[in-house]
């Protein structure tokens, strides 16, 4: 058969062709990737996302509801507000725990 080589950034690979009939689906093309990160993201792909997902909802939540408590913390004390141009939740921890969240 012929050979191919295919090239793609640091990596170069080279087929041979056998044959030129229809390929068969159920026939292996030769590539056996056992390692245990191809093996959990086929088992548990779709569960690994949706954690991700909600976690990642949460982490967003908790940083709106914590700038938000800061800020209104500020307007208790009797500072500016930030719509009127104060700066004075920059000094807040909390408005800053809600930034870095």
């Amino acid at each position: 058969g012929s050979l191919i080589t295919v090239s793609c950034l640091s990596h170069r690979v080279v087929c041979q062709v056998i044959s030129s009939a229809d390929p068969d689906p159920a026939q292996d093309n030769g590539t056996s990737d056992s390692s245990w990160i191809t093996r959990l993201e086929n088992n548990y792909g779709f569960y690994i996302g949706l954690g991700l997902a909600v976690f990642s909802s949460f982490l967003i939540g908790s940083s709106v509801i914590l700038k938000k408590k800061g800020l209104l913390r500020l307007v208790e004390k009797g500072g500016t507000r930030a719509g009127d141009g104060g700066h004075g939740y920059l000094k807040d921890w909390l408005w800053w725990a809600g930034l870095l969240t």
